[in-house]
């Protein structure tokens, strides 16, 4: 596993920055780089340098820093400061642990609005640290409930990346194999290739045979064949919006797979924490859906895999209907997508 913080806040003197791992270059290459401004923090967001919904969560937040510090000479401070925090926030719209966090240091500010600039800096430092750090103690209570569900010897199919490089560290969906692991060596997981960012090649299966887990890399559209043949036993993927009702936005190709599963029934959950519900909305219908630049998928590797004029739509997230999904794991334990609001209200 991977022991160090994938996102972390370091400081330096009176100020500070953000240490993180850049995403874009795994497997080839693990390095951090040091995000120190307000753009900076948009930039890492927006071109997924940082992604996963807890870790953009985190960045967010500590993106609120950064923008305090630049501002902390400039009149109408407050005023300033939250066009700064919409601006973060508007780098991507479907993971709502952006906004989630970005609240979280609203309330630092208007809690300590009446101090100088500098004093509100240190209070959104100290806040966005605190979170950082809760992350990975609520992913380990993910892991260690969801582990309670994985049958013995299991075949576990995972959709994307939801592990420690999704979020600050142990993962939500990984999180819940690395625990089962932990508990049943015979287990084994099939990661898909998640087209067309190709997260689960890229990101997933690199952070799998680091932990030693016996991992197989399936396409997105063989899901199906291995369901039939009987080599998968429990789906398991993150999220980055639940809706009230319990309807998941994931990455695109996740509602795909929770179909499959329930024609196969093969049970399907999603593991995200209480930060990724949003109350707010009632349904899926209500998520807004990221389209992303149609070269991502024209072009792999730098070279043109269709004739570039083709048209091509590229979403980024589906929504899972709540009735394909088994349950949703959190830090509080396990949930039918109809107990999130006696629970969670």
């Amino acid at each position: 596993m991977l022991e160090e913080k994938t996102i972390e806040w370091v400081s330096e003197g009176d100020f500070g920055y953000c240490l993180t791992v850049d995403q874009t270059l795994i497997p080839y290459e693990y390095k951090k780089v040091k995000i120190n401004s307000t753009e900076g923090v948009y930039n890492s967001i927006k071109t997924m340098i940082v992604r996963g919904a807890p870790a953009i969560g985190i960045m967010g937040a500590h993106g609120c820093s950064i923008a305090a510090y630049e501002l902390k000479n400039e009149d109408n401070f407050i005023e300033k400061l939250y066009k700064k925090f919409d601006y973060i926030n508007s780098s991507r719209p479907t993971a709502v642990n952006l906004s989630w966090a970005i609240k979280s240091q609203i309330e630092v500010v208007e809690k300590n609005k009446d101090k100088t600039p500098l004093i509100i800096y240190d209070e959104l430092v100290k806040n966005a640290v605190k979170l950082e750090n809760e992350d990975i103690i609520i992913n380990k209570k993910i892991g260690d409930f969801g582990a309670s569900l994985v049958p013995k010897g299991a075949g576990i199919l995972t959709h994307c990346n939801a592990g420690a490089l999704a979020t600050v560290g142990y993962g939500t969906a990984l999180g819940v194999i690395r625990s089962a692991f932990k508990n049943d060596k015979t287990i084994k997981v099939f990661a898909d290739e998640t087209r067309p960012r190709g997260q689960g090649a890229k990101i997933t299966t690199y952070e799998l045979l680091r932990d030693k887990i016996p991992t197989t890399l399936i396409t997105d559209g063989m899901c199906s064949y291995f369901m039939k043949k009987g080599m998968i036993d429990f789906v398991v993927t993150g999220a980055d919006r639940i809706a009230s009702n319990g309807d998941s936005a994931n990455k695109i190709g996740t509602s795909t797979i929770a179909i499959a599963a329930r024609y196969y029934n093969i049970p399907f959950y999603i593991a995200a924490p209480k930060s990724t519900i949003d109350m707010s909305i009632k349904s899926g219908d209500d998520i807004v859906i990221e389209l992303r630049d149609e070269n991502e998928v024209k072009i792999v590797n730098g070279k043109p895999i269709c004739p570039m004029e083709v048209n091509v739509i590229n979403p980024s997230f589906d929504v899972t209907d709540n009735g394909l999904i088994k349950g949703i794991i959190t830090e509080y334990g396990v949930f039918r997508p109809d107990e999130l609001k006696d629970v969670f209200s």
